[in-house]
């Protein structure tokens, strides 16, 4: 199986049909300097990303973001691997919060 990159508008269009869990792989001072509202940080980098969404339930959607799309598509495929059917990759930070996503610091 391989990730799907959405666009913002098709972000916005499935979280219309299912929230799901916005994640937010960067680093925790990515994070911290301003992340998509509501996101959730996993460090994809930090080496615990793989022990983190072992513990997720893989029945629910999730939404991967990063600085770019490069680590989020990194992240996604490995959760497709580990037996994810809906997981999407959601592409960079400013690319969401250009297309109008509420940001928080």
């Amino acid at each position: 199986m391989t990730v799907i990159r959405l666009t913002p508008d098709e972000l916005r269009e499935k979280r219309a049909q299912d929230a799901g869990v916005l994640i937010d792989v960067r680093t925790p001072a990515e994070y911290e300097a301003g992340h998509i509202e509501g996101a959730t940080n996993v460090d994809f980098l930090g080496g615990q990303f793989a022990a983190e969404f072992e513990q997720y339930d893989k029945s629910k959607t999730y939404y991967l973001y990063c600085a770019s799309g490069n680590r989020s598509g990194k992240a996604a495929q490995l959760m497709l691997d580990a037996g994810f059917t809906n997981v999407f990759n959601a592409g960079g930070f400013m690319e969401l919060s250009f297309a109008g996503f509420p940001v928080e610091y």
